[in-house]
């Protein structure tokens, strides 16, 4: 290797960009149970081969928010597999590595003397794999406490209303090429997206200039993992959102990979959306063939080389319109059965051709989009039996629907796809119900009792609300602490405040009011007993 070459090894940060791995999706499918892990082995085996700096993850490693213990312990595996060896780091971080990974440890994983981590691995959480619970923790931090994984864009929504986040980057050297890593895991896309909107709610920190290193000579990058195209605006994050100094931006969330970089308009920055590892969804996005791109970075320039993963199953997708078939008649069964049949198996047939030449063959996932409009349906399962040990998927090859009316008053078209996601489906919060309702919350915030629901139902954390009361108890008892007329407060007060709600919950009519009249006595009790020595307590 001559001189010039190894100086241009030494002065270019190559890193290998990959998103939604996640890993355990399907664990209890006897056929599908490994699909995940081996995508993801297969691209910590390029990582490895192409001798990459480190690997930077989108989001969403983990299917589940509380992954299981098979889960896990084949993550720990194959990170612990590529990621401790004795190659050397080439590159250092040398921003505040306390605000970077704001965990027990504070500082970048192949730092730490007890252990050799030759591939660091950085990481945001997605939707799947957020924090949650009464320590906000994510199994991404069982990761981080392993060192098998640099856990970064943890934000802690501080501030009133919708709340506040400060992000900073990470500062990485190799050489003459600087780069500022920034993170965001995924947080809700209507709360984030008032953010965006709400002056001074999101604040991004910028490197210092320094001799010999302007704020000009870094390379900006950010990973986010939000929704970015959705039919109601206020459910996704605009790319005009985000600040113009960026140059490069991961997006993760979004499963169709679109790999390539985009440049936005008016912007100056370009975006990768990698998309996912494994088909979660069998939709027409999830049918393209999967990528993962290998970024190598030099001064202000960078080049993207995308590079196929093999050890995807195969899935072949296809839409039919049976009013567009002149073979079917809609009196005819067994006429729709035969035809169905028929593209099936040229799918299947498809799927052979080009696994031909592999070595090992892989049942292929099939999925047929049927619009049945004017003809009845027939029972999916029935007609995949006759394709166990064919398809991987045998019991939801075929999905019907009907044609998409026309909407008036400029109502736009929803794609069919979009339905069939049930984690898209825009779900009423509580926010939206106290307003609408009209009704005023004066102890616990509005938002707080959300995100509290929100981890309640879809997360199955059975200790949200507990969490929920303690945080505003914390808070109440320091702005107690720190305010010496509260003191002042006499029992007299309490009885009139307590009448006041006795005869407002007398007079209402609403359940809902009468609900909330209710909770909010009870609070009034329980923080009064919290503010007043037990000594001042009578009881009649």
């Amino acid at each position: 290797m001559g001189d010039s070459s190894r100086e241009d090894m030494n002065n270019t940060l190559r890193v290998l960009v990959a998103t939604d791995c996640h890993l355990g999706y399907m664990e209890k499918d006897e056929i599908r149970r490994h699909d995940s892990f081996e995508s993801f082995e297969e691209i910590c085996s390029i990582a490895e081969k192409k001798q990459v700096d480190f690997v930077l993850l989108g989001g969403d490693l983990f299917h589940e928010n509380k992954p299981s213990r098979s889960t896990l312990v084949r993550a720990l595996e194959i990170l612990r597999r590529y990621c401790l060896n004795d190659r050397p780091v080439k590159f250092q971080v040398v921003s505040d590595q306390t605000l970077n990974f704001p965990n027990r440890f504070g500082h970048v994983n192949y730092e730490d003397p007890h252990f050799n981590v030759g591939l660091p691995l950085f990481t945001i959480h997605g939707n799947h794999d957020d924090p949650a619970g009464v320590d906000n923790l994510s199994a991404v931090d069982i990761l981080s406490a392993c060192n098998l994984a640099n856990y970064f864009g943890k934000m802690d929504l501080g501030g009133s209303g919708v709340g506040q986040i400060t992000v900073y980057p990470i500062l990485i050297r190799k050489g003459l090429t600087s780069v500022a890593l920034y993170g965001l895991g995924n947080i809700r896309d209507e709360r984030l997206n008032r953010m965006f909107q709400t002056p001074h709610a999101v604040q991004w920190m910028r490197p210092e200039a320094q001799e010999g290193c302007e704020i000009s000579d870094w390379f900006n990058i950010l990973v986010l993992h939000q929704n970015r195209i959705k039919t109601n605006p206020k459910n996704a994050i605009n790319e005009h959102f985000l600040p113009r100094f960026l140059d490069f931006v991961v997006w993760g969330h979004e499963h169709e990979c679109l790999v390539d970089p985009q440049e936005v308009p008016g912007m100056g920055f370009h975006i990768t959306q990698p998309g996912s590892s494994v088909a979660t969804s069998l939709i027409d996005g999830e049918s393209k063939p999967k990528h993962v791109l290998l970024l190598e970075i030099k001064g202000n320039q960078y080049r993207p080389t995308k590079i196929p993963l093999h050890s995807v199953r195969p899935f072949e997708y296809a839409e039919v319109a049976l009013k567009d078939i002149p073979d079917v008649d809609q009196n005819d069964q067994s006429s729709i059965l035969e035809h169905l049949d028929k593209v099936v198996r040229k799918l299947i047939e498809k799927s052979d051709k080009i696994a031909a030449g592999k070595s090992e063959a892989r049942l292929p996932l099939v999925r047929l989009k049927v619009d049945y409009s004017g003809f009845t349906t027939i029972n999916p399962q029935r007609f995949g039996q006759k394709y166990v040990g064919k398809v991987a998927n045998p019991q939801d090859i075929l999905i019907f629907s009907k044609a998409s009316r026309t909407k008036s008053r400029g109502e736009g078209k929803i794609d069919e796809s979009e339905k069939f996601r049930p984690e898209e489906l825009n779900q009423q919060n509580i926010e939206a119900l106290v307003a609408e309702s009209n009704l005023k919350m004066e102890i616990l915030p509005v938002n707080d009792l959300d995100i509290a629901l929100h981890n309640f139902v879809n997360k199955d954390d059975k200790l949200a609300f507990h969490a929920c009361v303690q945080h505003n108890l914390e808070e109440t008892r320091s702005k107690i602490a720190g305010d010496s007329g509260s003191a002042d407060f006499e029992e007299k007060d309490l009885i009139v405040k307590v009448e006041e709600l006795l005869e407002a919950s007398a007079s209402c009519t609403s359940a809902s009011v009468l609900l909330k009249d209710l909770l909010e006595l009870f609070l009034f009790f329980f923080f009064f007993k919290l503010r007043t020595p037990k000594s001042e307590l009578s009881f009649v």
